[in-house]
């Protein structure tokens, strides 16, 4: 992405970003959803960056690597949270109120997707958790939250939940990666 074409909303985005733990995959998603759609709309790039905001205030749950990657009240919860702090964060940046609409929206779908742009998303952000976290994942094992097997359930989920038969092509070798690196213990 060019300089020139990211938004002042942006820039202020990322900075607002910056000091979030997963900041990196955050800024990947976006890079990722550029990738896939280098024409992508100012609410899916908005979006990208900010989609798992909720993780950066206290009171949401914990990841946990121990419940089933898909479980359907924790990745509601997840994004329903992001989405409100993003509405939130956007309004308190004047942002107009058809964009808060637009990125409320698809931060409440990026984990299960179901439209088209929050399809798109949600193939981003798997992208770029296989790119960038598999430390996080290795971490998991490390600090004896999960085991092997609960760790490869994720980047398992991560892969198949991709709908997007262009994104899935360019997950796989991310994926291989990731579970060599797994297996190897690296």
């Amino acid at each position: 992405m060019t300089a020139a074409a990211v938004t002042g909303l942006e820039r202020e985005a990322e900075r607002w970003i910056e000091p979030h733990w997963n900041a990196i995959h955050l800024l990947r998603t976006r890079d990722w959803l550029l990738r896939l759609d280098p024409d992508a709309s100012l609410a899916l790039r908005i979006a990208a960056l900010v989609h798992d905001c909720e993780r950066m205030f206290p009171g949401g749950r914990a990841v946990d690597p121990t419940i089933p990657h898909d479980d359907e009240e924790y990745l509601r919860e997840h994004s329903q949270r992001s989405a409100r702090f993003a509405a939130e964060w956007l309004r308190d940046h004047g942002a107009d109120e058809s964009l808060v609409a637009e990125v409320e929206e698809l931060v409440s779908l990026h984990e299960t997707g179901g439209t088209a742009d929050a399809d798109l998303l949600q193939a981003a952000d798997s992208l770029s958790f296989l790119d960038v976290n598999t430390a996080l994942v290795l971490g998991w094992i490390a600090d004896g939250r999960a085991n092997l097997e609960q760790a490869r359930a994720k980047l398992d989920y991560t892969l198949e939940r991709i709908r997007l038969p262009e994104a899935r092509e360019l997950a796989v070798p991310l994926y291989e990666r990731a579970v060599a690196q797994l297996e190897r213990g690296v």
